[in-house]
């Protein structure tokens, strides 16, 4: 009998339960919106074995709602080429890698009083729907340890941009010994030990952009520059798309709306009509959103509009999967994993 590490035997294990997810997909989700979940996991399987990239966009609270059991694996089987999240994802997964012990589940939240909520907030709980993020073992914590980073590069004259400074603190294991998760679950953690380009548009709107203001404001950090924001992800983006496209195309996969996907997709257009240079379009989209089909709203407009505006072509595989991000991406990412 051959002899199998633990590691072994949990990826066999994990592999197992990701072919019983896709199998389950595709005996039951036959019709209607399911089926569209079928049609955009498979769409991406397609994307990857013609030999494309695929770009994941995370917007809401996906690092909250623990989407890195999945996005991990996904970062480690290649299967995920480029980022883009919001600031509050991108801590928030490093939140609940040291603090996880520490949030506290809410089961009746929509009967939660005004009192009710203040009573959490005097206990340094910040709800997030059904989850309360702990202030002093999660935020503050962080703080500390980015806070170093941010000082050591302040003093020495270096700009750096928000996921970098995290990125160090996760390879120099400054809070390696408060990991309350297997850091195998973490989405951060795996980008790091790859080194997947991350773009985060809007950081300041995040607990560690404010924590950053702060700190500068009173004396502990002397230059606003010492991280560098969206304009620098731009650019950065621009250059990475350029270099990725050039001899394949690359998918889009939209979790939610707003910035977390606005920023990245207006890259092609930015490179063919402000740049003057010719480019690759998308070659794939899909969006999980819960925004239904409105007017004037970036997450309720349907990919057809994306043609108009330079993204998408109209040969394009798109899909809008209308349900719970939390519910439909593990399903997609597993279907993914098994293939």
């Amino acid at each position: 009998m051959p002899v199998h590490s633990a590691g072994t035997f949990l990826e066999i294990k994990m592999s197992n339960q990701f072919a019983a997810v896709k199998e389950f997909m595709r005996h039951h989700y036959r019709h209607f919106n399911a089926r569209t979940v079928v049609e955009a996991s498979q769409g991406w399987v397609d994307q990857l074995a013609a030999g494309n990239k695929m770009f994941l966009t995370m917007a809401g609270a996906m690092s909250t709602a623990e989407l890195g059991m999945t996005v991990a694996s996904l970062i480690r089987e290649d299967k995920i080429h480029g980022l883009c999240c919001t600031g509050a994802n991108l801590e928030e997964d490093l939140f609940n890698l040291v603090a996880h012990n520490s949030y506290r589940r809410i089961p009746d939240w929509r009967s939660l009083t005004a009192e009710q909520e203040l009573e959490l907030a005097q206990q340094g709980l910040n709800r997030v729907t059904d989850t309360c993020i702990p202030e002093t073992e999660a935020m503050r914590k962080i703080e500390a340890a980015v806070l170093n980073r941010w000082q050591q590069a302040d003093r020495a004259g270096e700009s750096h941009l928000p996921h970098e400074y995290l990125y160090q603190v996760i390879r120099g294991g400054d809070v390696a010994g408060e990991y309350e998760i297997d850091p195998t679950d973490s989405w951060l953690v795996a980008a790091a030990e790859v080194d997947l380009p991350i773009f985060v548009p809007g950081w300041e709107d995040s607990t560690l952009g404010n924590m950053f203001v702060a700190n500068q404001m009173v004396g502990n950090i002397q230059n606003l520059s010492t991280v560098t924001g969206g304009l620098g992800y731009m650019k950065k983006l621009v250059h990475w798309y350029l270099e990725q496209s050039r001899n394949h195309g690359i998918g889009f996969f939209q979790i939610g709306g707003g910035i977390a996907g606005d920023f990245p997709i207006c890259v092609v257009p930015l490179i063919e009509q402000d740049l003057g240079r010719s480019v690759r379009m998308w070659s794939y989209f899909c969006q999980i959103s819960d925004s239904t089909t409105s007017y004037g709203s970036y997450s309720g407009a349907v990919p057809n509009e994306k043609i108009t505006w330079g993204k998408l072509t109209p040969e394009s595989p798109k899909f809008i999967i209308e349900s719970d991000a939390t519910i439909v991406a593990p399903l997609v990412f597993s279907y993914v994993l098994a293939s």
